[in-house]
């Protein structure tokens, strides 16, 4: 019975030193981005994934990062060698999660760095899928405000390309600032950004 006992401790214990082994890289993964320090955090968000095989999360910082870091990047091969990375952990996240609104936003987002680079050459190709997958995560968590203030920006995008009305859309993004305001994410470590693109727009709608 002791020999039972000291087992299960055994094992609590190693399961509560692996969550805060996480934890604590999770956080200086996140003060390294904050401070600039993109590379090193991928580094260290890289590691994080390698240590722990089912968690999509480290996985999709590193997606992220590449996008942020591609959005105005003129040099078409650090763009790809960075959205082909982006992409690759993506992949890898969207394998041990389905079905995952926020990884489909973060796929529309990749997307989207490839039609802003270049819109007549991949406009057409990326276009019709980005509206596809937020339309799939709307559908998956409307109350999700990642998915609906990216929804409404993408159409915004679209309509005034089209030079069609932009008001209800703005409308929408406005909307997603109340799920902003009550929205809780699953952890401290999960996705929690947005707000600022949405009050971003919100006064670009006013000017």
């Amino acid at each position: 019975m002791k020999k039972i006992v000291l087992i299960i401790c055994v094992g609590i214990f190693s399961f509560t030193q692996a969550q805060s082994n996480f934890e604590k890289g999770m956080d200086k993964a996140f003060e390294l981005w904050k401070s600039d320090k993109l590379d090193e955090a991928i580094n260290l968000f890289e590691r994080i994934a390698n240590a722990e095989k089912d968690n999509w999360l480290p996985h999709y910082y590193i997606a992220q990062i590449n996008s942020l870091k591609s959005w105005n990047e003129k040099d078409e091969t650090v763009l790809k060698a960075q959205l082909d990375k982006a992409q690759e952990h993506l992949n890898t996240a969207m394998s041990l999660s389905q079905n995952n609104p926020e990884l489909l936003v973060m796929q529309g987002q990749i997307y989207t760095n490839w039609v802003a680079f270049d819109g007549s050459t991949y406009g057409m190709k990326y276009a019709a899928k980005i509206t596809e997958l937020y339309n799939k995560a709307y559908s998956i968590d409307a109350k999700n405000p990642r998915v609906a203030m990216c929804k409404a920006d993408w159409a915004m995008g679209s309509a005034r390309y089209f030079g069609q009305d932009t008001k209800p859309f703005c409308e929408q993004v406005e909307a997603s600032i109340t799920m902003f305001d009550s929205y809780e994410p699953e952890s401290e470590y999960h996705p929690n950004w947005g707000r600022n693109r949405a009050e971003q727009v919100i006064k670009e709608c006013k000017e």
